[in-house]
């Protein structure tokens, strides 16, 4: 069986009857996109926003779910603290993995997967993670002098260590980019896209551009993993400001309905909410002081009937060559 999907951009699900536009914009753009702020404001009196303890770590791992520990926003810091990470069947990282995405932080971040005793990790990037936003390594200029990534950290150090990109060196992992992965019949996407912030990696302006990466999410998922939260769930800034995506939101609510949806990027909204369908946590590990000081949130998932944990040996370590 191939576990791994790759989804290609612009495919999306054919409505009977439906014309293209119809199909495209399937779910609405919000007249207030642009002012997560004020769309919340408006969206907030008919929202259920309840917040959720997690997980005691401690529980045992039970034969018939799986273990998941998430982990996000760890900016080359969780390399460099013994036992943070509480043992599981399955790691998930929802990106910035690093600082500002140089290949030897890509590297030391694989070297820790290496060492993680998990069955499964599963990483997605994020706006730290320069080097892995294929269109941003393409803004030499931009790399340069915002980002300090010059030739003698980025393009030499990638001739050493005999790679062409930094998405190479992600060798202990599934590598998550618009796509999913399928484990003991739980499906998992992953999507590193948020709304624009301080031209970093993966921006995209709010809108149109983010809801055609929302609008490839398949509607099977249960597992939905983005850099950026959508609106009103783990999104509030220090400032009082909401950067959550209020086309996201509306994905998730109303056409994809995932169980679970992981997320970082905001680190000041660490903690879970349900709106009573899906469950929402923002895993960002560091505060927003950028000290590893919020503790892996795990949580586990029922087998689906027909399948059973010892599938978790048949995956495959990375997904490479895929």
């Amino acid at each position: 069986m191939n576990h791994l999907k790759k989804l290609t951009s612009g495919v999306h699900k054919k409505l009977s009857g439906s014309s293209d536009a119809e199909q495209k914009f399937k779910v609405p753009m919000h007249p207030l996109t642009r002012d997560p702020t004020k769309a919340w404001e408006k969206l907030k009196v008919k929202q259920i926003v309840k917040t959720l303890e997690p997980l005691d770590p401690g529980t045992p791992i039970s034969p018939d779910k799986i273990r998941f520990v998430f982990l996000s926003d760890t900016h080359s810091l969780v390399e460099k603290v013994d036992n943070f990470v509480p043992p599981g069947d399955v790691l998930l990282h929802a990106g910035d993995l690093t600082s500002v995405g140089l290949p030897k932080a890509i590297q030391d971040f694989d070297s820790f997967l290496a060492r993680l005793p998990f069955k499964v990790k599963i990483v997605i990037a994020g706006n730290h993670d320069n080097t892995l936003d294929e269109e941003m390594v393409k803004n030499v200029n931009l790399l340069r002098t915002k980002f300090m990534i010059q030739k003698h950290n980025f393009e030499d150090v990638l001739e050493e260590l005999g790679v062409k990109s930094s998405r190479e060196l992600l060798k202990h992992c599934i590598y998550l980019m618009d796509s999913s992965i399928e484990i003991c019949g739980i499906k998992i996407y992953g999507s590193p896209w948020q709304p624009e912030f301080c031209s970093w990696a993966f921006n995209l302006p709010r809108g149109e551009a983010c809801l055609e990466k929302w609008d490839l999410i398949p509607e099977d998922t249960d597992i939905l993993m983005t850099h950026g939260p959508p609106l009103g769930h783990g999104d509030l800034c220090s400032n009082k400001l909401r950067a959550g995506c209020v086309e996201l939101l509306t994905t998730v609510q109303t056409r994809v309905k995932p169980k679970y949806h992981l997320f970082g990027h905001i680190h000041e909204g660490y903690g879970i909410t349900t709106d009573g369908q899906t469950v929402f946590i923002n895993g960002s590990n560091c505060t927003i002081a950028y000290k590893l000081k919020n503790k892996p949130i795990v949580f586990d998932f029922p087998i689906p009937k027909g399948h059973y944990k010892s599938e978790l040996d048949n995956l495959p370590v990375n997904n490479l060559q895929l």
